[in-house]
């Protein structure tokens, strides 16, 4: 029984050991992945109502708009789709917020960190350290939110008829031309993209994501100066010893801070929906639609197809020309109504975990030290 005991104390005290061995950025990283995956299921539907809206183009020649609006547009998803279509996209918004708010907190502060030593205002630092998170995050998961965007923006009135795929229409084979493109799942989605369009599908829309970065050079600076103004501490910093967490403080910081960044810099987020949502061509596939086969005398056969939009200035000028300045804020306020509860879901469940790690890597390093006197 001796030596049972002997063993059980010191495997306690092997566990307790390993924890409180944990680093900062260890933290960081298991803080903002529960925050991010946490607010990416509690505001999937909105994130869905939010991308129709952005992807769908000025109604034309007098036929009316699909999508209208929160509640207009949620009732035809739930018309058409069900329970389904409101959560289309989750997979890779699981799989995209885990990553991305991981390197995101994680980056940050080691940039933080590391700024402070050739630079003391504080400020500054902030929003550098925000502008090469926002860069890592942006640069590593930009193929996932493509996917998602995808997923999000298809309609399945258009595409009822993939339920029965062509033969041959294997996992390794070019999609037939004759099935309307419909995409079941991530998994499904990425082979596609992949084998009609190449690599570089999944990262269309990656230099206006990157002008994005001007959202969190705003969001987060401002947040860390109203926290830092309601609670005393800035993003992520622990609570002096026995004083409470200002849960008050960080939810006005977080909901504040997002409607700034929101209202400032939402015209990227729709160039870059519509840049993301527009399908490269299957090879092929401009023939069989007659838009690279001209009439004898009008043009070489072999014109190529030309995509709508073309870059962010491209893409700039053909919405401001064809749709008015109204287009580049579609759908904004159905992002504040998803965008706001997903940035205080996210700030409230990172502060929270960071307190409780911390809380438990100090309970560690007490319970190791009796330990450590006891024998």
């Amino acid at each position: 029984m001796a030596a049972k005991d002997y063993f059980r104390r010191r495997s306690i005290k092997a566990d307790v050991a390993n924890r409180t061995k944990a680093s900062e950025s260890q933290f960081n990283a298991i803080a903002g992945a529960l925050g991010g995956f946490t607010s990416g299921v509690v505001t999937c539907p909105l994130d869905v109502i939010k991308t129709k809206l952005q992807a769908q183009a000025a109604a034309k020649n007098g036929h009316s708009r699909m999508y209208n609006g929160l509640v207009g547009t949620a009732s035809v998803i739930w018309r058409e789709e069900g329970i389904r279509g409101m959560y289309r996209g989750l997979g890779p918004i699981i799989l995209g917020y885990l990553p991305t708010w991981a390197v995101w907190f994680t980056v940050y502060n080691k940039s933080k960190a590391y700024l402070s030593d050739y630079h003391h205002n504080v400020h500054v630092i902030n929003f550098w350290s925000s502008i090469i998170a926002g860069a890592s995050s942006t640069i590593a998961t930009n193929p996932i939110w493509v996917i998602k965007t995808r997923l999000m923006s298809q309609s399945k009135r258009h595409n009822h008829h993939d339920a029965h795929p062509r033969p041959g229409n294997t996992p390794t084979a070019r999609p037939t031309l004759q099935t309307p493109w419909h995409y079941r799942s991530t998994l499904d989605a990425a082979r596609k993209m992949y084998s009609s369009e190449g690599l570089l599908s999944f990262y269309s829309g990656l230099t206006p994501a990157l002008l994005g970065l001007t959202h969190v050079a705003v969001q987060f600076p401002t947040y860390e100066y109203l926290k830092t103004k309601f609670t005393g501490q800035g993003m992520g910093a622990p609570e002096a010893p026995g004083q409470d967490a200002h849960w008050s403080g960080i939810l006005s910081a977080s909901i504040l801070s997002k409607i700034l960044a929101s209202s400032a810099t939402y015209p990227h987020e729709v160039i870059r929906t519509r840049l993301q949502t527009q399908r490269r061509p299957v090879a092929g596939e401009q023939y069989l639609q007659g838009l690279g086969v001209s009439a004898p005398g009008q043009g070489n056969a072999n014109a190529a197809y030309a995509p709508k939009y073309k870059g962010i200035v491209n893409t700039f000028r053909t919405i401001l020309r064809e749709e008015g300045w109204r287009a580049f804020y579609a759908g904004l306020g159905t992002n504040m109504m998803r965008a706001v509860p997903a940035a205080t879901v996210t700030m409230l469940t990172y502060e929270f975990v960071m307190r409780e790690l911390r809380l438990a890597k100090a309970e560690g390093r007490a319970a190791l030290g009796l330990s450590d006197r006891r024998e």
